[in-house]
């Protein structure tokens, strides 16, 4: 990998280049920058797919687990979208994320997990959190 800075005439020339030159700095950034994104928007044009016959093939084929939690996380989401749209404050569920945890539908429950280290299972309790 040195090659390329150590002994390579093209790299030391784009060096020269960017160093001396600053539209030539911010053509090679932008060059940089906007060819990959412009190759990665592509890709992801290509590659997806509003084509409901798939779409519903693929959902009669997902697992039981999959379609479960497709359903949790978007009632999460209502929730979460419910409590912006109400102007609700978000901030102790902002806080329950950063420790681990996760708030449920009930207000002030959190589900947080059982530090037992005897046991390798992942039990949960729920606690209450006293309102503000």
């Amino acid at each position: 990998m040195s090659f390329l800075w150590e002994k390579s005439g093209t790299w030391r020339w784009i060096v020269r280049q960017t160093r001396d030159s600053k539209p030539f700095f911010f053509g090679f950034a932008a060059f940089c920058g906007v060819i990959p994104g412009i190759i990665g928007y592509g890709v992801m044009q290509v590659t997806s797919s509003t084509n409901p016959e798939l779409e519903a093939k693929l959902r009669q084929n997902a697992r039981p687990d999959s379609l479960m939690m497709g359903k949790v996380n978007s009632e999460r989401l209502a929730e979460y979208l419910g409590e912006l749209k109400r102007k609700e404050d978000t901030n102790d569920r902002y806080v329950a994320a950063l420790r681990g945890e996760t708030l449920v539908r009930k207000p002030y429950v959190k589900i947080q997990p059982v530090e037992n280290k005897n046991t390798e299972s992942k039990e949960q309790k729920v606690v209450e959190v006293p309102k503000k």
